[in-house]
């Protein structure tokens, strides 16, 4: 059965996502609170005042995502919060409890929590806080059981296809959908920071023709202009890393925004989609004024004498634009003049005899 097509995807507060709605904001705070409840809340006060729609965070269960060789593998260096990888990952975490809190915040600031939980006991944890979005990482785009978990659970999904290939991409989608289309897909490139050449914005589309989903962007790259053109071409979402500082230690704040960058990327998308509003071509109150002021208008080049059938050296054409258009410069020539028409003047319809012209003069009355 082929899959219905899905423009929006409507959340349990009101919000809604989709194509021809506002693009959705997301500030991506993932591990960037250092472990800490506290940068974390100020990191949500700073993504509202910024006029972000949602803040995302990251939620590990570090024993069920690495094994006890992974956990114990040697982390040094100089973004290293632990001499292990285990002890590293599990400084960089907010325990559940921390969560609700900082769900609790977000939501009183008017804004959309969720997380992408990486492992099942994350899942759980996150879906016991009453979450009404989950994100499916581009890591675990391939993880079957993570996939269904999620889909049996009802709650929209929010996935992400860095690192993926088509087919990938395909069986994902199909194991959600097995279960409902609530579906946002993002395109993204998983390098930090990616290289613009790499970015392949144009990708959404196919996203969008393949799967018949609202589609976004998660960007990693190091500036604005991207995600711009994302929100440009379409892109229900955008979704980028949040920092309160780039030289904080850790791998993501470098393709991090900061709160003015963030600021001014959601200012410059609300102003791309009121210049995306109008669809239709039409003369604006404002270009009428102009058009007055700076076109041009038919213009005595000389003395023409009253009776004298008008010649082309006998016109000229200079601004302002509140007289005959030169669109009507053949209409004009060959044309007698009912009156004395002195250089330098505008004409009007009622100093040339003719019929045509007459009716002209009566339009634009």
């Amino acid at each position: 059965m082929k899959n219905r097509i899905v423009s929006e995807v409507a959340l349990s507060s009101g919000a809604i996502i989709g194509h021809g709605r506002p693009c959705f904001v997301v500030a991506e705070v993932g591990n960037n609170h250092q472990g800490k409840l506290e940068i974390a809340k100020e990191m949500v006060y700073a993504a509202a005042e910024c006029g972000a729609d949602a803040v995302k965070f990251q939620k590990r269960h570090t024993p069920s995502l690495l094994t006890q060789e992974g956990m114990a593998a040697p982390y040094t260096g100089p973004n290293s919060f632990g001499p292990t990888y285990g002890a590293h990952r599990d400084a960089l975490e907010l325990d559940i409890e921390e969560m609700a809190q900082i769900k609790d915040l977000s939501e009183r600031l008017g804004l959309v929590f969720f997380a992408s939980a990486w492992d099942m006991v994350s899942l759980r944890q996150m879906f016991g806080l009453g979450v009404e979005l989950i994100k499916v990482a581009s890591a675990d785009l391939t993880c079957l059981p993570l996939l269904r978990e999620i889909g049996r659970s009802g709650v929209p999904v929010i996935a992400s296809t860095g690192m993926s290939n088509w087919d990938e991409i395909e069986t994902a989608v199909a194991e959600l959908r097995a279960f409902h289309d609530d579906i946002i897909l993002l395109h993204c490139n998983s390098s930090y920071p990616c290289p613009e050449d790499e970015i392949a914005l144009p990708v959404m589309h196919e996203l969008k023709r393949r799967f018949g989903l609202p589609v976004g962007y998660s960007g990693h790259e190091e500036g604005l202009a991207p995600s711009l053109a994302a929100a440009a071409q379409g892109a229900c979402l955008v979704e980028r890393h949040f920092t309160l500082n780039k030289m904080l230690p850790g791998t993501d704040h470098k393709a991090s925004l900061e709160p003015s960058q963030l600021k001014s990327l959601v200012g410059m998308i609300r102003d791309v989609e009121r210049a995306m509003r109008e669809t239709e071509k039409k003369v604006f109150p404002k270009e009428e004024s102009s058009a007055k002021k700076l076109r041009k208008s038919i213009v005595a080049a000389r003395l023409i004498p009253a009776g004298k059938i008008i010649t082309a050296e006998d016109l000229t054409v200079k601004s302002p634009g509140t007289g005959i258009s030169p669109l009507e410069w053949d209409a004009v020539i060959g044309q007698k003049a009912v009156r004395e028409i002195k250089e330098d003047r505008l004409l009007d319809w009622d100093m040339v005899g003719h019929l045509h012209c007459v009716e002209k003069a009566l339009k634009t009355a």
